[in-house]
């Protein structure tokens, strides 16, 4: 801890510094230190940073007893206060902070520490090592139950999927970030929350839903009076309509954001904004003025080390160069920005540089290249914006949807019950005055009698949930021993439902109707599996998985299914013919059936949860994706087993996971 310590001379040197560190420290201190023995030493250290006397703070530092974990934070306050303008002495105080915390044992600490060098990382295009860091310092925070630093470092994760161009995953990290958030009453991080999901549809394309939650981020940070927030919205709404290519409006919000950094000091919020202005000059046809901005923007850059934002200025440079024809200096800042790309592997940065590549062989008449780049460009952005990553997307903004109904309706009961309850106290004072001693007594023996039914009637009910819930023998097993163990069955028949073109439709219809329908649907296919003894395992969104064979064995496991799936694949034929989405007529479905060993069992303590693992399960979805519409698609395991029975067409093999091909089928009921 010395070397920390004797850091505070150098930040003497800078006045600036000095302020930060004024207002961190003092933070930290007054934050973290709530016993009454040490308020005598917070007091006099604070005089100290309010004079900004790091000498006579080193030593008073050195001549009291500080406490360890004080220190700890000490330490990783001043990393966060050199982050943007030092980030060699940023990481050894971050580092010192760590190797402090481990040596006594102070796990929030260690997890703090942890975060700021993830923050660093990130900040130098080593994703890899930055999520490593906060996947560490997420799983401490979960430990010691600290739902505010949960919530922080799920945000910090799903930027760091951003980069990766892996939106999905980033959707799925800032919706528990704002979930957490919003159990806690954190305004700041909720708004951050709408702010980073804002950017994912953005980046999507879905201008309306990106500028929804712009907009919601911005209305919270104003209320909580956070200029930083306040700007960075600004940032994001200015990006929006760039996309859009409404210049004037992106340029509007693009020089307020300019001029709230410039206020508050912030030297990589202004090489941010130079760089989006810029780029707005450039789409106008004001080179020199746009040259003017990137390259003031890259300077700074250049000296934090900020390799993701240098190589967004070697492109912006070089889209200029190519429009003044200069394609010498456009490939040189072409060429260095992709190496940055494919060095820190940022699927957002490789998209653009094959596009400009492409459009400088373009200019260039070099066609046989500009085909070569224009594939990468393709191939690149088709990974970013394919159909998958735009299902997952769908699905999770119906979950939280769905949460936040549920929330609401939950709240809404409560406050009913709360309004009855006192009504029924009021109500009781009133008969207390007027009725007799034994009236009352019949009424307190009605009442308990009445107690003992609902009491009866809600472990009826809870048994039934149960049951709704779990197998019946997983049930009871749960309700005898306290716990259910895991089983591995050798031959079970699983079965995968998946609507075709539901994300498509979906963004034609309304939400209610949506579920409606899915409901309509999933209900159906409840009563027919049911009707031969198969087990509904989940829905994830509209795909349906269900097994046959579990928890009780059988033989006729596979048969059974398949009936199953002939019903379910009439039923969805018939249903279409009803055209319950109105003009769009209704969903088409694909089924994938595949047969082997799985092992089951329950996931979760509170929220219980029968589920199935196993390669068997990996398959059937992998025949269920790569089946037909209104089809049957099985696996050879199935087909062995029911080939005496169907009509089955063999479709060739599909390549499995773990390299092997797997035989596929089509199967029909025999006439």
């Amino acid at each position: 801890m010395v070397s920390g310590i004797a850091n505070f001379k150098l930040a003497a040197r800078n006045e600036q510094n000095m302020k930060i560190l004024f207002f961190l420290l003092t933070t930290a201190l007054l934050t973290l230190n709530s016993f009454a023995q040490e308020q005598h030493l917070v007091d006099s250290l604070t005089n100290l940073l309010k004079n900004h006397n790091a000498h006579k703070l080193e030593l008073h530092i050195k001549s009291q007893s500080l406490f360890d974990s004080t220190a700890a934070n000490i330490l990783n306050a001043l990393s966060i206060a050199y982050l943007k303008n030092d980030q060699d002495k940023s990481m050894a105080y971050a580092n010192e902070s760590l190797a402090l915390s481990e040596q006594i044992g102070f796990k929030k600490g260690v997890a703090n520490a942890c975060k700021s060098i993830g923050g660093i990382k990130s900040l130098n295009g080593d994703n890899i090592t930055a999520l490593l860091m906060y996947n560490k310092s997420l799983k401490i925070f979960t430990e010691i139950s600290d739902k505010q630093g949960i919530a922080r470092l799920k945000n910090k994760i799903g930027t760091i999927y951003i980069n990766q161009g892996n939106y999905p995953e980033a959707l799925k990290n800032f919706f528990f970030a704002l979930k957490r958030f919003e159990e806690i009453g954190d305004k700041n991080g909720i708004a951050v929350s709408y702010k980073s999901i804002g950017l994912i549809y953005n980046e999507q394309g879905n201008f309306p839903e990106a500028l929804k939650n712009y907009s919601t981020s911005l209305k919270i940070f104003k209320e909580i009076g956070d200029k930083i927030g306040i700007s960075k919205c600004f940032l994001q709404i200015g990006y929006l309509y760039e996309n859009q290519n409404n210049y004037s409006e992106a340029l509007k919000n693009y020089l307020t954001y300019l001029k709230t950094v410039e206020d508050l000091g912030d030297r990589q919020g202004i090489a941010g904004a130079y760089l989006q202005i810029g780029s707005i000059y450039s789409k106008q046809g004001n080179y020199t003025e746009a040259l003017k901005m990137e390259s003031a923007g890259l300077k700074i850059f250049e000296e934090t080390g900020r390799v993701l934002d240098i190589a967004s200025a070697y492109g912006n440079i070089a889209q200029i160069f190519i429009k003044q024809k200069k394609y010498s200096e456009a490939a040189q800042y072409l060429n260095k920005g992709l190496a940055i790309a494919k060095e820190n592997n940022s699927l957002r940065n490789l998209v653009l540089f094959y596009r400009d590549l492409a459009t400088l062989d373009s200019s260039q008449g070099n066609f046989k290249q500009e085909l070569i780049h224009y594939k990468l460009y393709i191939n690149t952005r088709d990974s970013l914006l394919n159909k998958e990553n735009t299902k997952k997307i769908t699905q999770q903004q119906m979950q939280h949807d769905f949460d936040n109904k549920e929330s609401l309706a939950k709240a809404d009961q409560e406050k009913k019950d709360a309004l009855t309850q006192e009504q029924m106290k009021k109500d009781k004072l009133v008969r207390d005055g007027f009725i007799f001693g034994s009236i009352l007594f019949l009424l307190l023996a009605g009442f308990i009698f009445m107690n003992l039914r609902k009491t009866a009637f809600a472990k009826k009910k809870s048994e039934e949930l149960l049951l709704n819930i779990l197998p019946v023998e997983v049930a009871e097993e749960l309700k005898l021993t306290g716990a259910a163990k895991a089983k591995s069955y050798t031959m079970v028949t699983v079965m995968f439902t998946d609507f075709k073109d539901f994300t498509t439709i979906s963004k034609y219809i309304s939400a209610e109707l949506l579920v409606d329908e899915i409901h309509t649907c999933f209900s159906a296919f409840d009563n027919i599996i049911q009707k031969y003894r198969i087990e509904k395992i989940k829905t994830i969104g509209d795909s349906y998985m269900c097994a046959s064979g579990l928890p009780v064995t059988n033989f006729s496991h596979a048969e059974d299914m398949l009936k199953a799936a002939f019903e379910i694949r009439n039923f969805m034929l018939a249903r279409k013919q009803e055209a319950p989405l109105g003009d769009l007529g209704g969903f088409d479905i694909r089924i994938g059936v595949n047969t082997g060993p799985v092992v089951a069992g329950i996931v979760g303590v509170k929220k219980y949860a029968y589920d199935i693992w196993g390669d068997t399960v990996n398959i059937a979805s992998r025949m269920e994706s790569s089946g037909e519409a209104g089809r049957v698609n099985i696996s050879g395991s199935t087909y062995e087993l029911v080939k005496e029975k169907f009509s089955c067409t063999h479709r060739g093999k599909i390549q499995a996971k773990n390299n092997y091909e797997i035989d596929m089928y089509f199967v029909e009921e025999n006439s």
